[in-house]
């Protein structure tokens, strides 16, 4: 059985870091993935202890360079969907700058992303 919204991107936002994945749902396997955990983003960034939406963003840029490595940056044809809404009320109100950084950074890189609408069941394409 396949899954329609194959790949998924989610997000663990901490007031330490930002770690972005995208999830193969077929079979539950990250395909790529992006930290400011990782030595050369932390090196980059200077986020002391706290990471903020420029560190979000410079996570976004590099996860969709790794996507195009892949070449799944256009995810298959179907697009990557990202339910920002339920990113936003599971992180909480405050990390909304930090999601909506990523998603821009991704959609900037010309990642293909389709928004999952929770309200009316639909979805928009970027």
């Amino acid at each position: 059985m396949t899954v329609m919204k194959r790949y998924v991107l989610r997000l663990f936002i901490s007031l330490k870091y930002v770690t972005a994945n995208v999830v193969d749902r077929n079979n539950g396997r990250i395909v790529a993935t992006a930290s400011t955990i990782e030595h050369s983003l932390k090196e980059a960034l200077e986020c002391g202890r706290s990471c903020n939406a420029k560190a979000a963003a410079a996570v976004g840029e590099v996860l969709a360079m790794r996507l195009k490595v892949e070449g799944l940056d256009q995810g298959e044809g179907r697009g990557i969907h990202a339910d920002v809404e339920k990113e936003i009320q599971k992180k909480g109100f405050k990390s909304q700058t930090k999601v909506w950084a990523i998603v821009n950074a991704l959609k900037n890189n010309g990642v293909k992303l389709v928004l999952d609408d929770n309200g009316d069941n639909g979805s928009r394409d970027f």
